[in-house]
């Protein structure tokens, strides 16, 4: 017989309620922005925003920041110490929790004020003065012709990079690129009261890293998508843009050369494509709320050995290098002949046919001599711009080998997990390359589940660990923190975190 049978009905009814969850209330939700863009950074080509998003149910209050900057500290204008600032702040004005206050910066370059932290905190208060009943929907959008994976796969296997800071491999030593992630990640919020849009959260791998004619400062591709967002939804609503796994992952022709650099062009088709889906979402007043922070425990790397490699590597294509009698200025004119003519490039053809005429060789024989002095030159060439980008990448080597000396074997991140209905968001504080977005998605038990690097903090780039086995040495092998093994403990963990929103 259950116990229950023994006891009066009212007793029963009293222990039920006792055992009974406090009901949620309706989710409440509050969006305001802040202009962050530094004054004395001339000429200033559009705005730079602080944007917060602050939502409720009652039991649970959670702040999503974005912020147009080049990370949350360690590098660019924010210092480390902006984080713990923003958290002990809202915690004593507002009363937030600070592990429920997740902060994402888009990895735009360009600067900030000084006071970003203060404003920052004025942006959460004011979404928080302005809370309201929301409806929530979740969804994707699709994006693949504004971005390119940077990493070129090359024939012997290696992997070279695109930056400006060196030049680019030969393209007869390119075999293939490395893949893009074109899904737009998005959390729609409507006004309960009339429908109007009131806050997108958008989700997208791309380094906005293109700039603008004029050289300004500038909140870069994603800036001028959240403009588009903004000015066709109307309604005061306000479009935060949150980064994900683009730490190997560029504007489209990056490294063009032909027509003006113009992020406002690429800005304008993310934000389409972003609107077409945004509107393709349903909303509804059901949507659960959940905020997860866990601290996790990487391996620092070692980069001794990598070290002493890369300096082999760099005497050998030092010894490589050989006499040429050329020089820049013979070697061009010589190399654009032998371009438009390679057949008969010193001369006009009857001069070639006279000299067969009276069976001579000479002008085939200076073609000859040429040929191998420009091959020569090239040979060099290509050897001068390999040691450039194995002489920058050494020094980031050196760089986080005397960090990680002195820091320890380890080092701490945190990895937050964020729900607002049906809408997931998984965050790491480094630069992700697209492959790890990827992975934790394709695994995840939900289809709207996203990725977002770059937030809480800032740890360098977090390459996967095929990536930190390349021989070629690009700057996401090197410019990074940590061991391989990290990968497989950041994706086991992110599933994780996933698992308990």
């Amino acid at each position: 017989m259950k116990r229950s049978q023994f006891l009066p009905f009212g007793v029963i009814l009293l222990l039920g309620a006792a055992v009974q969850p406090a009901a949620a209330e309706p989710l409440l939700a509050g969006a305001a922005k802040v202009d962050i863009s530094d004054p004395n950074t001339k000429p200033a080509n559009d705005p730079l925003f602080a944007k917060a998003l602050v939502l409720t149910d009652g039991r649970t209050t959670a702040v999503l920041i974005t912020l147009d900057a080049v990370a949350i500290g360690e590098i660019g204008p924010i210092k480390n110490d902006y984080l713990p600032t923003i958290r002990a702040r809202l915690e004593k004005e507002l009363g937030i929790a600070p592990s429920n206050v997740i902060a994402n910066a888009s990895h735009c370059h360009g600067i900030v004020r000084p006071d970003v932290a203060d404003r920052t905190v004025r942006a959460v208060a004011e979404a928080k003065q302005n809370l309201v009943p929301v409806r929530c929907g979740a969804g994707a959008g699709f994006e693949n012709r504004v971005m390119e994976n940077r990493r070129l796969i090359l024939k012997g296997g290696n992997q070279a990079d695109v930056r400006h800071a060196y030049s680019m491999p030969p393209d007869t030593n390119v075999a293939s690129v490395g893949p893009i992630d074109p899904e737009i990640g998005i959390l729609r919020l409507d006004r309960e009261s009339d429908g109007t849009p009131l806050a997108v959260v958008y989700n997208f791998a791309m380094h906005p890293i293109q700039g603008v004619p004029n050289g300004g400062n500038t909140a870069d591709v994603t800036g001028f998508a959240s403009q588009v967002i903004e000015d066709n939804l109307g309604s005061d609503a306000v479009a935060l843009f949150v980064q994900g796994c683009g730490g190997d992952i560029n504007p489209v022709m990056y490294k063009e050369v032909d027509r003006p650099r113009d992020a406002e062009i690429l800005g304008n088709q993310l934000g389409l494509s972003a609107l077409k889906a945004i509107r393709a979402i349903d909303t509804k007043a059901d949507a659960p709320l959940k905020v997860v922070n866990e601290t996790l425990t990487l391996p620092r790397s070692d980069q001794t050995d990598r070290i002493a490699g890369l300096e082999a590597e760099i005497d050998r294509r030092l010894a490589s290098l050989k006499g040429t009698t050329l020089s820049l200025k013979t070697f061009l004119p010589l190399y654009v002949k032998h371009r438009v003519n390679g057949e008969r490039p010193a001369y006009y053809s009857h001069r070639y046919l006279q000299d067969e005429l009276i069976g001579k060789g000479d002008w085939d024989k200076l073609d000859a001599d040429n040929r191998k002095n420009l091959d020569a030159y090239l040979a060099n060439i290509e050897t001068m711009e390999e040691l450039t980008r194995l002489q920058i990448n050494l020094a980031l080597l050196e760089k986080h080998r005397a960090r990680n000396a002195a820091a320890g074997p380890t080092i701490d991140v945190e990895v937050a997990g964020l729900r607002a209905g049906d809408f997931r968001l998984v965050t790491f504080p480094g630069e992700l390359t697209v492959r790890i977005g990827l992975n934790i998605k394709k695994n995840a038990a939900h289809g709207t589940t996203f990725v977002a690097g770059y937030t809480n903090g800032y740890i360098y780039y977090s390459p996967t660990a095929e990536q930190l086995r390349n021989g070629s040495y690009a700057q996401e092998d090197c410019d990074c923190l940590l061991a391989p093994e990290w990968q497989a403990l950041f994706e086991e963990r992110a599933a994780e975190v996933l698992g308990k929103l």
